[in-house]
């Protein structure tokens, strides 16, 4: 594979699904939830495409914002952008034709849901900026890898219900505590360049913190179950969800740098089992017995 291509692909991050597996798992779950069973079939093709494509953009737009910073950082010194690879231009033209590809999509949805896509488009392009201004970048990546939820219940004609919000929060929570273990990676490098994260902000507490957003996340899961009126496989997947929890918080108990990105990474089941629950919740009772 030519070596321009390769540094793009990485610069798109499609050689690292975490990321794109991390946000489809819960948009999913909340599709099924809005559908109240199988969403139709062009819905399931359109948010998955979509979670890649955004995903993707914001990597992008990430590594653009990161370009004078990364290079200082060990775990990104051989980012494409760092490196000089790939040039500001040429990222910016990637970022702008994967966003018009993801517009593309969108066309194929309702105006509520269109809407909804261009403040999430606004949301996603601010984050990677947010390192400079607060400590709490991670909130605002929580509610950009979020936003797809909104969308689900929008684009089943749903509007945008109580559940719809309880689901945002729960996500929100859930991502900034797994995108805190993210930051506790690269910690002692972000202090030396100035970049701000949640996990420079807890400190001594992180652990901690994670642990009371973890909890606050699996209780807001099990409130909408209740709002829901979800019996039994949902609750099952919240338990392996809680189960992974625990190993997590045993991976960062020393806060080493590959333990920690070994339980970030971890989330990707507990995502995997929020969507599986759900799932299994509408097949085995369907809405409406």
């Amino acid at each position: 594979m030519p070596d321009t291509l390769q540094n793009y692909l990485k610069l798109m991050r499609l050689d690292r699904p975490v990321g794109s597996l991390l946000l489809l798992w819960p948009t999913l779950a909340a599709l099924w939830m809005a559908a109240e069973g199988l969403p139709p079939i062009s819905l399931i093709i359109i948010f998955t495409l979509g979670t890649f494509l955004m995903r993707s953009a914001g990597c992008v737009i990430n590594d653009y914002a990161d370009r004078h910073v990364d290079g200082f950082v060990e775990r990104t010194a051989a980012r494409p952008m760092a490196t000089g690879t790939i040039t500001e231009r040429s990222a910016l033209l990637l970022f702008a034709g994967l966003c018009a590809c993801a517009g593309l999509l969108v066309l194929f949805l309702n105006t509520a849901t269109q809407l909804l896509a261009v403040g999430g488009l606004a949301v996603a392009a601010a984050y990677p900026f947010m390192k400079r201004w607060t400590h709490l970048p991670q909130v605002v990546l929580g509610a950009a890898f979020s936003w797809g939820i909104l969308m689900a219940w929008t684009a089943n004609g749903q509007g945008l219900p109580n559940s719809a919000g309880l689901m945002f929060v729960a996500s929100l929570l859930w991502i900034v505590a797994y995108d805190t273990m993210y930051a506790m990676v690269d910690r002692e490098d972000d202090l030396k360049v100035g970049v701000k994260s949640t996990a420079i902000l807890f400190g001594e507490l992180d652990r901690v913190m994670i642990g009371v957003l973890q909890v606050s996340a699996l209780m807001a899961f099990v409130l909408l179950g209740l709002q829901l009126g979800y019996q039994h496989m949902y609750y099952l997947g919240l338990a392996v969800c809680a189960g992974l929890f625990t190993y997590q918080q045993i991976l960062i108990r020393d806060r080493g740098r590959d333990a920690c990105l070994q339980a970030f990474k971890n989330n990707i089941l507990v995502g995997f089992a929020l969507f599986a629950g759900t799932g299994l919740e509408l097949l085995v009772t369907p809405a409406g017995t």
